[in-house]
């Protein structure tokens, strides 16, 4: 990924944070009264204020430390949702099952991690492409498979090696934790000590990188 450090940002700032996903829809009143509702953006993007997090003066200095070695927007890193960052609930465990990248046709060898939301009117497929090294588990037809054997993945997309491509009619499943590539949306922290003693807190706006 170019533009990008593999490095996450602080942990302890990150689970202290405030966001969520973020929607563009454009909402037309009609002459009569209704409305018709556009979809602008095809896929949802994650905007964050680790402001929140900041605590301490410890965490404060942490935070610059970071924004400086990123030069600020310039470089993106690795971000810890503490709400959405596994491909199961916040409270389970990840295993292979959890969700269905496809289903094998016997040559196709490439599957792109996905995390659904909802089920019933109309799922959301999220592209996953940064999966948390050692945490990613590949079932292909309810069996294990083994990562550097049987496949391999970088930027999200899990490759089969020649002797492990998937069989036609084959579910192929994967459960993992996950980061969001993202960086800073400012060039510039703007931090007053003395507010900051005084309970003022800081704002660091963060947001996602489209990928």
């Amino acid at each position: 990924m170019d533009g990008f450090h593999d490095v996450r940002f602080p942990l302890a700032v990150a689970l202290g944070a405030t966001g969520g996903p973020e929607r563009r829809t454009d909402i037309v009143t009609l002459g009569s009264g209704r409305e018709e509702r556009i979809q602008r953006w095809s896929m949802s993007r994650r905007r964050y204020d680790a402001g929140t997090g900041v605590r301490h003066r410890d965490d404060l200095q942490q935070v610059v430390d970071f924004f400086e070695e990123r030069r600020g927007r310039l470089y993106g890193f690795r971000y810890r949702d503490p709400l959405d960052h596994k491909s199961c609930s916040p409270t389970d465990a990840p295993s292979e099952t959890d969700q269905r990248l496809g289903v094998g046709d016997g040559s196709e060898v490439a599957f792109q991690l996905i995390k659904r939301y909802g089920d019933l009117y109309a799922p959301y497929d999220r592209r996953i492409v940064l999966p948390v090294e050692g945490t990613l588990l590949v079932s292909v037809g309810g069996v294990s498979q083994a990562e550097g054997s049987d496949f391999t993945v970088a930027e999200g997309v899990v490759t089969f090696a020649a002797g492990s491509v998937p069989a036609a009619g084959a579910d192929v499943r994967a459960g993992f934790q996950f980061d969001v590539p993202v960086r800073f949306d400012t060039d510039r922290l703007e931090v007053n000590l003395s507010q900051f003693l005084a309970g003022t807190i800081p704002s660091i706006p963060i947001v996602e990188i489209a990928s």
